[in-house]
């Protein structure tokens, strides 16, 4: 395993046209972390993955693996990768694609364990073009994992995989980093970010927002959910005009609002004579703190 920085971000801009996917991205990787990588749609989470393992090349800035270039940290079996972007070979069989990669790794382990690991083992006889897609997804693990290396990187990896399927691969994934490997994933299953990570990091238009724990994250949304129920008729402008709101949701009798003053929200509330039923004040999820912080992003740009 290794000591110091696994991956180090220094000022890296990527740009395709008028657009920049990564713009003056700065960050790094530690030993035996496990990273979730998140953002909406156009963030630059793949353009951030592709440049970090060497399949395209930054305009600016530096990104180095283990001290070194991408490439070198690659050949030399120190990074795995699982990808969305391309197929796997057709009319061979899980076995014999699994084999293929530890035969190409320069530290490889033994197939059977390979396969066990990703829960392949029974289907190991298949030919691939006859695997559904959470089935296809587990072999691409097994394929990232055919060796022993140092960085993990997954984009995506649950997709398509049932509930039990996926506790099992984050048991797995949880057993790698327990070993000092950093595992880095981009993800949009956020409950997944928040029950795995060590760290979380938010991109948006190519710039890191956050990088912290999931309760760093949640407690920089600057908000707090508070929830009740009203009887009789419900006017509707007041409950709006409450001060502090970020949101407000209205379903039958059932308010949910997000404030950045709970209290003085609560307050104003019982200010406007209401009585207001199985009241709850709670700390935003890591999704509703995901929202706001890229929201509160996005009216800075306009």
């Amino acid at each position: 395993m290794t000591t110091g920085s696994v991956v180090a971000f220094d000022q890296v801009t990527k740009t395709y046209g008028d657009v920049r996917a990564v713009d003056g991205l700065t960050l790094a990787l530690h030993p035996g972390e496990t990273v979730a990588l998140l953002g909406p749609n156009g963030a630059g989470k793949s353009t951030t993955l592709d440049l970090l393992l060497g399949l395209k090349h930054a305009d600016s800035g530096t990104v180095r693996l283990f001290g070194g270039s991408p490439r070198e940290a690659i050949v030399a079996g120190r990074v795995g990768a699982m990808l969305q972007s391309g197929g796997l070979m057709d009319e061979v069989t899980v076995g014999e694609l699994v084999k293929l990669a530890c035969d190409l790794h320069p530290k490889p382990f033994r197939v059977t364990d390979v396969l066990a690991r990703a829960g392949v083992s029974q289907i190991a006889d298949r030919k691939v073009n006859k695997l559904s897609g959470g089935q296809e997804q587990r072999v691409r693990f097994a394929l990232a994992t055919a060796g022993d290396t140092d960085l993990i990187v997954l984009d995506e990896p649950t997709t398509g995989m049932d509930v039990t399927t996926r506790h099992a691969f984050w048991a797995t994934m949880r057993e790698q980093a327990d070993q000092g490997r950093t595992v880095l994933f981009a993800t949009h299953y956020l409950e997944e970010a928040d029950a795995i990570a060590d760290r979380v990091l938010v991109l948006h238009r190519g710039r890191l927002l956050a990088d912290g724990t999931a309760a760093e994250i949640k407690a920089k949304a600057g908000a707090r959910r508070v929830s009740f129920d009203l009887e009789g008729p419900i006017d509707e402008a007041p409950l709006r005009a409450l001060p502090f709101l970020t949101s407000v949701d209205i379903s039958g009798h059932t308010i949910r609002i997000q404030s950045t003053d709970a209290d003085a929200t609560v307050h104003a509330l019982y200010g406007l004579g209401v009585f207001p039923r199985n009241l709850e004040v709670a700390g935003l999820g890591l999704e509703q703190a995901f929202v706001a912080i890229t929201a509160a992003e996005e009216s800075k740009s306009k």
